[in-house]
Order: C-alpha cells, then structure tokens, then sequence
C-alpha cells in the first residue's frame, strides 16, 4: 500500500485506460504508474500530508482541494497521458513530486544541455548530479522542461508545461538519486496554475522529447526552420553554414604598418590625438615606446599596436560612455577617430584604411572565399567596435554571401566608469538604477560575475533598439547574436509600481528578439538556446557543448593546471578561446562520452532551431575529446564553431574546409527536417543511428575498430550517411587529432 497513514485518509483513486492505469494517493499526491502487462512503477512517493475535501473520481479524471480549498488538484488520463493541474488560492511553495531512486528503472534520460542517457547504477553519473545539480531550476538549468525514466520495454516521462519557478533537486536514496520538485506560487502570479504530463512511451528514449515536440505544436509554440526563412530570407544562408567567432577587431594590425620610425615619431611627438593616445597607454606600452628604436622587434610590435587600439578604444567608448548614452555619437565615432588617425598617422601605414585590421578585416573574408567556403555565420567576439572600425569589412563579409553578425546584451548593466571595455553592458545611469531585477527585499539582482544588475528585458527594449538601430546606420551586419536571453535565466522582479513575474520575463525576452528577426529582419541567435525561452531565435551557442566546470580550481584558476582553459589574453587572441586543452573528469565522462549522450534537443527542435557549441568551447577547444565531439556534432546534424584570429586562420580553416566538404550537403538537406529516431546499433552503445525526416540515416562509429554495416565497412571513428533513395553513402573519417597554433 502506498500511503502510511496518520490520520483518516480517503482510499486510493485509480484511472485507468486500456493502455495503462495510475493509482493516486489524494493526501499526498503519491502516484504509481502501470502499463498494461508490467509491473507498476511509483513515480512519487508523495509530499506531505494534506486535509482533502470534494473528492470526485471517474476512470478517467480525478480532482480534490486541499488544506481547506488552498489548492485544487486535478488530473485527467487520456491515451498515453496522465494531465496534473494544481492551482493555489494563494503565494507558497509546494512540493509536487518525490520521485524516489527505484523509479528510474534502467536509467535516467535527461536534458543537460543536448541530452544525456544516465544508466541507474552510475556512481560517476550519480556523484555529478549530488555535486552539481543537487539545486537546480526547468528553465535555465536543463535545455528541456522534461525527464524521462527508461523501463526497458517502456518509458515513463515527465512534461513540466509550466517550467516557471520549479525547483528541483536530487538527493541520495540508498545507492540512487532520488529527484524531488517543489512549485512556487507567488505574489506576482498566484492564479498561474503549474501543470505537468505524465507520458507514458514506448522503448524510443526520444519519447518524452517527441511527445514535448507535439505539445508545442498544438501549443503553437513551434515554428519551423521553413517558416522562420518565409519571414526572413536570409536566414536561410544559416543552412549548411560552419559558425566561427573572429577575434582581433581593434583598428590596426603590425602588417598595417609600413614605416614604424615614422609611427613611432609621430606617436611621441606633439600632435594631439598622439598625446590622447599616450595618455591611455599602460606602463609596459610607455616603456617599450621610450625603448623602441627604429624598427622594433617583433614582440614590441606588438605591443605597440596593442596599446594604440586599446588607447583608441578607450577614447571612443569615453565620447559615449555617459549618463545618457548618445547613440548616434556611439555610432560616428569610432568612424571619426578613424579618420584622425589617417590624417595624424596615414603617412606610416598602409594607404587604404578599409583595408586594416587583423581578425576584422578584407583579408580574412578573402581568406574565408580562396578556401572555398560557400556558407558562413561569421560573428564578431568582441562585439559590434569591431564593426564600427571596419564596416568595410563586414560589407566584403555580407558581398561575399555569408551571415555577419555582433556579439551583444543587454542583460547586464554596468554603473558609469565600471569596466568601459565590456561595452554592451553601458547602457547608462537611468538601465543601471531603474531597470535592475529587484528581489522582494529590496535588493538588487547582481549582474555577471557580479558587476551591475541584471535587467528587465522591458525596461532596456528602447535602448536595445536605439543602440541597434544606430549601429545598423553605420555598419551593414546582416545578422545579430543576443547573449543570454535564450538562456532560460529569468527573474520575479518587484519594484514598486512595476512587478515583473517570470513569464513576463520570459515574455519580454522573446518579444526583444522577434523584434530582432522580424522587424529588423536580422537571422537572430542567442545563447544556449534553452526551451523556455527559445522562441524568436534561429541559432543557438552552446547547446551542443555547453559552457563546463563554471569555477572549477584547475579549469578557471590554476594556471599550472593542464586543464587550465587560459586567461582573457591577448586581446588579439584570448587564451580563454584559443588555448588547446585536454577536459578532466567528471566533465569528460558526463559530456563527451558517446554511450552516454542522446539527441534530446534535437528531437524537440531540429528542422527549428540550428545549435552548435558555446563559444568558450569551440569544436577545436578540447584536446582529448574532439573525435567524439566532432562525430556527435555531425551524428546530430549540428554546425561546428570555430574561434579565429589573424594568427590562428591559416592553420585552422584546413579543420574548417575538410568538415564542410561532408557537413555542408547534409546540413543543406537535412537542416529543415525533424530528428525522428535514435538508437544504438551495439551493445556497447558506440555505434548510433539518427533517421530524419526523409529517412536519411546517419551512423557513427565511435569505437576504435571497423564496424560493417549491410555491406559497409565503416572504420574506427568515422561517420556515414545514407540517403534515403538508396544511395551509396557518404563517408567521413575523424583525423587524428593535430595541433593548432
């Protein structure tokens, strides 16, 4: 029997149907699952006790209220899903679920980032989700409102339909994870009921995932790839296209350059903006300009150009960055400054000023074209600066066919004089002091890492469009990338007169972002892509590698660490992005090991939503993993990500070119189309197969010998894709891993 009971309680009701029946326990919300022709399964052991009054049961539907009507509890059972709507007659938090350890069966399926299949008896699996998710929400820290628990011959899935203000956990039970959730009614939507589906499925451990697909669907919550390009043309120049972040967008490059005695006479004479620029540069700059003779070597260089862009950067982001950001000056400026340093400086560099820079330049998107590459979404790491000193640049970028886009947010803003070089983040002292996330103490929400506040997505709407809208006067980007709002991170918010709930947020983030793509008309992505706030968006970064060991000792702070991933230095190629490093465990295990990974977000949002990895963890970042990344990157359809500098682009588009030669037809073919089945071809789960919608098939072999396959031998990590007519397949075998500079 389910309920221990303490006090008179009312019998257990069972809805049943011919495919399954669930037994629930109306004191505490206890539910057990049976197929048909199985065992049964408690999918929750149950909450606290609760009073129970207006009891009515059918085979079908049940609903009570609780503690004297300050809940109703309603559930209906139809075909393969049991519906629970609980809805609160005032603000709380109320434990929903106790799902105990014995409930996971065979093992969990589980959205941490693309997806993951947890075995049950996985003490590595196990300790990482007590260490790292013992706390977490279903909107910004799993990519999917869902779980699935897979009984071998069935599965048995959870659907939060209201993902908002969940908190869930796992715990220890006995040699398990047991996996509890509590709901949150508060003040600012008490009415808002929270509903969940239990979905009962067949052996697919897509199950959950496809029937989550559906429930968007009728939702209309979903939109796809080919109705997103009808709204916006270019974003079908997304589909077969490699994503790449260039670094290196200050004005100059050393090969800029021509006469250094000439510069350096100039820089330490008297002409006005040479003063202005001296004045901001650090000791090690005014050292090696007092040092520097004739031509310097190739380190002072270096240096030098360092200092002059970052002297010019501080020059232009002084003109704006006040009080009341002036946008249109934001936009001129860096254009104006340009023009200084060719009047004080052209003499010594090289005449055509739209032909400078470095990662930002004509020379790379020329590179970029001479290496064949028909499809690009090219983004500018630094932000829009790099655009706004070589517009030209991003227009040889937008000619030559491809996506060229700025990093930006306005999630964050920073108070006046607070880390002028994060730019996006100055949004002035009025988005600094009015447009904060407020707790209800008061407090304010710290922004990243610490620094300001984070937003309200309404609240900086006209400064988003303002600032965008200006830059976009000056410099032609095609496309746009919004950090954070597709994240799922969102606040209840209660300044006074001006309360913002969660879905509001969430509301507000994806009409920021429509604007974007259907306003503007600008192929828009976001960061990490998740479920909750994915609507509006056409890309995402960091769903398929997301960002790993966040304040991990050896990955963040030991520089002596092999796993360190490096610091944000030099400017024209941060370590952090281009430092080749192996990953440690438990992370190599819990991302990177192929038995273990599932296509979960695919199965939701392929043929909607084009994914790759978050820009910290770019396809070439992990040393020891990158056959297995690039195999599932390829296994699910996804586009890779490349970090490029002026020094790292040579060597790297050969990774570049010899990817796309496989990914680009098939993406081209298979982009628009839903992920319809997943499985494992072996018993060691390191041969897999994806079907898309046209049954084209995809099968990775990620062990370490041949693998033959209807007459196909397929080597040692290599994958082949066989189109639907029949065709001979495709084949692409991984590399050995080579070393990049």
């Amino acid at each position: 029997m389910l309920l221990l009971a303490s006090f008179p309680v009312h019998a257990a009701v069972t809805l049943q149907n011919e495919k399954w029946s669930v037994t629930l326990e109306p004191e505490t919300l206890a539910i057990m699952a049976q197929p048909a022709g199985t065992s049964a399964v408690d999918v929750s052991v149950g909450g606290p006790l609760h009073s129970v009054a207006g009891l009515e049961a059918d085979p079908d539907h049940a609903s009570w209220r609780w503690d004297d009507g300050a809940y109703t509890i309603s559930l209906h059972l139809n075909g393969d899903d049991l519906s629970l709507s609980i809805a609160a007659k005032q603000a709380g938090s109320l434990p929903i679920l106790h799902q105990p350890a014995t409930a996971m069966g065979k093992g969990l399926i589980f959205p941490l980032a693309e997806g993951s299949y947890i075995p049950a008896d996985d003490r590595i699996w196990r300790d990482f989700l007590l260490d790292h998710m013992s706390e977490f929400n279903t909107s910004q820290d799993i990519s999917l409102p869902l779980w699935g628990l897979d009984h071998g011959t069935f599965s048995l899935s959870w659907l939060l339909t209201n993902p908002l203000n969940n908190a869930a956990r796992f715990m220890l039970d006995g040699d398990g994870l047991a996996l509890l959730l509590d709901h949150d009614f508060t003040t600012l939507d008490p009415g808002s009921p929270m509903t969940m589906i239990l979905h009962l499925g067949d052996s697919n451990p897509l199950a959950g995932a496809q029937r989550y697909r559906a429930w968007l669907i009728t939702e209309g919550k979903y939109q796809t790839l080919k109705d997103k390009i009808a709204v916006e043309p270019q974003a079908a120049k997304l589909i077969g296209a490699p994503h790449t972040y260039l670094w290196d967008g200050g004005l100059l490059s050393t090969g800029d350059v021509k006469d250094w005695q000439r510069l350096l006479s100039t820089l330490t004479g008297e002409d006005r903006l040479a003063a202005d620029l001296r004045g901001n540069f650090d000791a090690e700059a005014r050292a090696t300009l007092n040092e520097a003779k004739g031509k310097p070597d190739h380190y002072q260089q270096r240096v030098l150009v360092r200092a002059f862009n970052d002297a010019l950067d501080a020059l232009a982001r002084k003109s704006w960055q006040t009080a009341a950001p002036d946008m249109e000056l934001l936009a001129r400026r860096y254009g104006e400054l340009r023009s200084e340093v060719v009047e004080a400086f052209g003499d010594a560099l090289d005449p055509d000023p739209a032909r400078w820079g470095g990662g930002i330049s004509i020379s790379t998107i020329k590179k970029f074209q001479d290496a064949g590459l028909k499809h690009l979404w090219v983004g500018l790491g630094e932000g829009w600066e790099g655009g706004l000193w070589h517009p030209e640049a991003v227009r040889a970028g937008v000619d030559a066919g491809y996506l060229v886009a700025p990093y930006d947010s306005y999630d964050t803003a920073l108070k006046q004089g607070d880390n002028p070089s994060w730019t996006a983040a100055h949004l002035g002292d009025a988005a600094y002091r009015d447009c904060a996330i407020t707790h209800k103490d008061g407090s304010l929400q710290a922004g990243f890492q610490k620094r300001g506040h984070y937003t309200r997505p309404d609240c900086v709407r006209p400064l988003m469009e303002e600032r965008m809208w200006s830059i976009l006067s000056v410099v032609p980007f095609n496309s746009w990338f919004l950090d954070v709002y597709a994240t799922g991170m969102v606040f209840d918010s209660y300044p006074p007169g001006r309360p913002m709930s969660q879905a509001e947020n969430v509301a507000g983030n994806v009409a920021s972002m429509r604007w974007i793509s259907e306003t503007l008309k600008l192929p828009l992505g976001s960061e990490d892509g998740n479920a909750t706030t994915a609507e509006g968006v056409l890309f995402a970064h960091g769903m398929q590698t997301p960002v790993i060991g966040w304040g991990d000792k050896d990955m963040q702070k030991d520089k002596s660490s092999p796993y360190h991933l490096g610091i944000w230095y030099p400017e024209e190629q941060p370590q952090i992005f281009f430092k080749e490093v192996p990953v440690k465990e438990p992370y190599r295990t819990v991302h990177f090991d192929p038995r273990t990974r599932l296509p979960l977000y695919q199965a939701v949002f392929h043929g909607s939503i084009i994914t790759t990895h978050h820009w910290l963890f770019d396809s070439l970042k992990l040393t020891n993993v990158r056959a297995e990344n690039e195999l599932t990157q390829l296994l699910y359809n996804v586009a890779p990500l490349y970090n490029l500098s002026l020094d790292t682009l040579d060597n790297r588009l050969s990774d570049i070119k010899r990817q796309d030669s496989f990914f680009r037809p098939l993406h081209q073919r298979l982009a628009t189309q839903p992920l319809v089945d997943f499985r494992w071809l072996t018993k060691d789960r390191l041969v897999q197969q994806t079907t898309f919608e046209d049954r084209t098939r995809l099968i990775a072999n990620f062990s370490r010998k041949p693998y033959r396959h209807h007459g196909i031998v397929l080597q040692a990590r290599s994958i082949a894709a066989y189109p639907a007519g029949g065709e001979k397949p495709a084949i692409y075998e991984v590399d050995a891993p080579k070393k990049h500079p």
